[in-house]
């Protein structure tokens, strides 16, 4: 998160690529510096969250829920405990882009999250990691220690007479537990299952205070924003899409990797800076936010913006921003068997719609991969769908029918040659 984005010219960024995570790297580029000026001039909070409301800034984890009205949520005269927590944990299948920030720039990550229990009067802040990026970890607890030592975090922070401190939770790589009720569980030691809202962590949280929690790249995104005002990050942006966004893209790239762009950059520039589909070959299919995203035609893609509200147009969601590329020699059916069973093992099973449903759609997809499919699979695996769809205490259910439901949409005659030819049509 160096917003150090094309054609932005605001800031520039030093980098010591020796120990680019290092404190000293990170004060040279400007770092801590709004938090400084934050407790120097004691900038009441409703300051701070207007700033984020005319910013545009919108939740980088997936939901894209408007960051300035979800800190508004949280009561400000409450006496007791408060807490901010950074949802790290990264489990969606091709989204990478907060573990970079971790191994990269932790100390914008801290300084965010500081500025956040400052502004809602928070003593005490969590980050819920990933539990199979340990490394990660390991950054993230040195720039924390790195940041007590230089008196930014801990008791009396730059003698200011504010206490707060922050400090990693490792999870254990539980898909689930990317749900924010289900983290505030697995925090408090608890089995990772999601909680039934109401009430919301806005008012009962974590060991049942109130909570705010976001994801790592929206928390990294709040000490730009400012520095600099919430107009300049709207500016990088498009109305309603403020600032520079994190895409990871893999699949069928000649370069995959983490791309930060404006928002609402056309996807063809996105495909171009991550060197085109492999190959030269034809662009098939793009799962344009993570895998539990309806997926879209390369055609279609071809002509959107990455936005919230462009891809949302298009019938699905720029979630976290993991672009999954599929090129021509891909078979939709085998591609959805794997994405089935991955929902199918990582369901908590606490729903029971969830619990069944995402076994019985793996079961179906599978058997008609394996030539053992019937003609009235497809409206029976649409039926499954249904019946499961708002339906469970958390999203998990619905991100288990977005991929079954927009591949028979978009690609159903490959799934009907299976049934009819027992074999796939690609290379047919």
């Amino acid at each position: 998160m160096s917003l150090n984005v094309p054609n932005h010219k605001v800031c520039t960024w030093t980098q010591d690529y020796d120990n680019p995570a290092s404190l000293a790297t990170y004060t040279a580029n400007g770092g801590y510096e709004a938090l400084k000026k934050i407790l120097a001039e004691k900038t009441p909070a409703e300051q701070i969250i207007e700033q984020l409301k005319i910013s545009a800034l919108r939740g980088r984890g997936g939901a894209g829920f408007p960051t300035g009205l979800k800190w508004s949520f949280m009561p400000r005269n409450y006496e007791g405990d408060k807490y901010i927590v950074c949802n790290t944990d990264e489990g969606e299948p091709g989204t990478f882009k907060d573990r970079d920030i971790l191994r990269f720039n932790p100390h914008q990550l801290i300084e965010g999250m500081i500025i956040a229990g400052y502004t809602l009067g928070a003593r005490a802040g969590y980050n819920y990691i990933h539990g199979e990026i340990f490394e990660q970890y390991q950054s993230w607890e040195r720039a924390l220690d790195e940041a007590r030592a230089a008196g930014l975090l801990g008791n009396n922070i730059l003698g200011s007479g504010w206490n707060f401190d922050l400090h990693a939770h490792h999870g254990y790589g539980a898909y689930v537990c990317g749900e924010e009720t289900a983290l505030l569980e697995s925090i408090e030691g608890k089995k990772g299952q999601p909680r039934f809202k109401p009430p919301f962590p806005a008012s009962y949280g974590l060991y049942g205070k109130p909570t705010t929690i976001n994801n790592t790249e929206t928390l990294a995104s709040v000490p730009w924003i400012m520095r600099h005002g919430g107009q300049a990050f709207l500016d990088l942006g498009k109305p309603n899409n403020g600032g520079s966004k994190i895409f990871s893209v893999s699949g069928h790239v000649e370069r995959p990797g983490n791309y930060e762009v404006r928002m609402g950059t056309p996807f063809s520039e996105l495909l171009e800076m991550a060197g085109g589909v492999r190959g030269g070959r034809h662009l098939k299919a793009v799962i344009p936010g993570g895998s539990s995203v309806p997926v879209l035609p390369g055609a279609t893609m071809m002509e959107l913006t990455m936005d919230y509200d462009s891809i949302a147009k298009a019938g699905s969601y720029l979630g976290a921003g993991s672009v999954i590329v599929m090129d021509d020699t891909v078979c939709m059916v085998k591609a959805l068997e794997r994405l089935a069973y991955f929902y199918f093992e990582e369901s908590c099973g606490q729903c029971t719609p969830c619990r069944e449903g995402t076994g019985w759609m793996y079961r179906v997809i599978h058997r008609i991969e394996h030539g053992q499919g019937r003609p009235e699979d497809l409206d029976l695996l649409m039926s499954v769908g249904t019946n499961i769809s708002g339906r469970t205490i958390c999203a998990l259910g619905d991100a288990a029918v977005g991929p079954v439901h927009s591949f028979l949409k978009h690609f159903r005659n490959e799934f009907e040659y299976h049934i009819e030819h027992k074999r796939c049509m690609v290379g047919a």
